[in-house]
């Protein structure tokens, strides 16, 4: 049975490029973003782990853990990591899961047997600090992922997990938001101090909640 959005996020323990992790404890109360590779030294992928490296600090702002995986084994990812510092201009500085066996492919629905029956596709899974999926992505091989939309994505997960609002189409850090429908009028002043529009008694904005 396929994952969704709500659901614990399933623990398991593997290798990694940094040793035994079990998955649940190495996140502790932190956020976390779980994302597969089809293979090692692949370019994308190679791009990709790169461009993730870069930004680790985003991520670490945000109390989020970064963890990568492919179906190769230890060995391979620290040949290959060595590979990615190189040509990326960077420093991997998360673990790459080593999921040789593809229980955790099996366990997360990675391998979709009419994209490729043998290799992870590009799945991303944000949990919470709850350890709840909240957003589930998934690329074919041949598109690498946009970072910077992650964590735009991540950066709406936290503010509505804590504020009744949602964020509109297009939304980045520093805009309005949308006030919850569930919201009544007479409640908004209170909530939200620094003022709303109505654009329509459905569409309600208001500067975002936490700035």
């Amino acid at each position: 049975m396929s994952l969704r959005l709500g659901d614990i996020a399933p623990d398991f323990t593997a290798d990694s490029s940094v040793g035994k992790i079990n998955f649940h404890e190495y996140l502790g109360d932190s956020w976390g973003i779980l994302f597969s590779h089809p293979a090692d030294y692949t370019p994308v992928c190679t791009t990709e782990l790169g461009a993730a490296a870069k930004l680790k600090d985003e991520f670490d702002k945000r109390n989020v853990k970064m963890l990568a995986l492919s179906v190769d084994g230890v060995e391979s990812h620290k040949s290959w990591i060595n590979d990615i510092n190189e040509t990326q201009h960077t420093t991997v500085n998360f673990p790459i899961i080593a999921d040789e066996d593809k229980k955790v492919s099996e366990l997360y629905d990675m391998i979709h047997p009419n994209s490729n029956e043998n290799f992870t596709v590009r799945s991303v899974f944000i949990i919470g600090n709850d350890k709840k999926i909240k957003l589930i992505i998934t690329y074919p091989a041949s598109t690498g992922r946009n970072f910077d939309e992650l964590l735009r994505v991540i950066d709406s997960l936290q503010l509505t997990a804590n504020y009744s609002v949602a964020t509109p189409a297009n939304w980045k850090h520093g805009e309005d938001v949308v006030i919850a429908p569930a919201i009544k009028n007479e409640d908004i002043p209170a909530k939200f101090p620094k003022g709303h529009k109505e654009i329509k008694p459905y569409l309600r904005t208001t500067p975002q909640p936490n700035l």
